[in-house]
């Protein structure tokens, strides 16, 4: 069995890694106060051409203020209120189900809304920012334009089948539930082999990722072919300082909780 899984799984991977520093040293010419004779000037002359010139003054950035300006990022203080007013006395929070099974929506993103055409003047110069977020509950894409001027959510948006790039909080979860499930067993060896320490949570690991697409495979097995209608994700997994374990074929279905694998 063991061997199974470690064919399934691929082979380590190492990796390695360089780390460069340097040192930058400068020196200091102390040039006489009086004029003096032939010889001062000489070694005068001499320490100038020597000397290295000061390293230039790195200036502190600006504080970030609470409200961007136009087409400005949108600042924390933004962001921060933006998430708060688009669940606020809204049926999505009470009704919705984030990755855990929690009651709330699963936040994905939050970014600065693009210019509504349709608009002009003041109005147009507004900020605005999308709020995105799956609901669990329905299997839905979420995403709510909040006017940060005046503090309302102008549009509601649901989407079915869209499938945005997960959250760390997904991905998380995902490897939390390939750790336990009987499909992982080959990704818990690799990390023994790796660390002689047994894997038992994702705080061990770092982790990147991807939505599961099912169109890119040319067979889908029969548990993952509710993919892109459920939230199906590929988990990349890294032992922590240490090398890759390769979990490319393990696909995690967070609607239904469950793992598959790809031929």
């Amino acid at each position: 069995m063991r061997e199974l899984a470690r064919r399934h799984l691929g082979k380590l991977v190492a990796t390695v890694a360089l780390a460069v520093t340097g040192a930058a040293v400068a020196v200091g010419a102390s040039l006489p106060d009086g004029a003096g004779g032939a010889g001062d000037a000489a070694r005068a002359g001499a320490a100038q051409q020597d000397a290295v010139a000061p390293a230039g003054k790195v200036e502190a950035a600006p504080a970030e203020g609470a409200t961007g300006i136009g087409r400005d990022p949108l600042t924390e203080a933004e962001t921060e209120r933006a998430e708060q007013l688009a669940v606020a006395n809204s049926a999505l929070r009470r009704d919705a189900r984030d990755v855990a099974g929690d009651r709330g929506p699963q936040h994905l993103s939050t970014n600065l809304t693009e210019i509504d055409p349709r608009l002009t003047g003041a109005a147009a110069a507004q900020r605005r920012a999308d709020v995105v977020s799956y609901d669990y509950k329905s299997d839905a894409v979420i995403t709510k334009t909040v006017n940060l001027a005046t503090g309302k959510v102008e549009e509601t948006r649901t989407d079915r089948g869209v499938q945005p790039p997960p959250s760390q909080d997904e991905l998380a979860q995902a490897a939390q539930l390939l750790i336990a499930d009987h499909l992982g067993a080959g990704l818990r060896a690799d990390y023994r082999d790796a660390t002689g320490k047994a894997l038992t949570g994702v705080g061990q690991l770092e982790l990147s990722g991807m939505v599961f697409r099912k169109e890119t495979v040319t067979k889908v097995p029969a548990g993952l072919t509710a993919c892109g209608d459920h939230r199906c994700l590929r988990v990349i997994a890294k032992v922590r300082s240490g090398p890759w374990i390769d979990t490319r074929a393990l696909v995690v279905d967070l609607s239904d909780r469950t793992v598959g694998r790809l031929a």
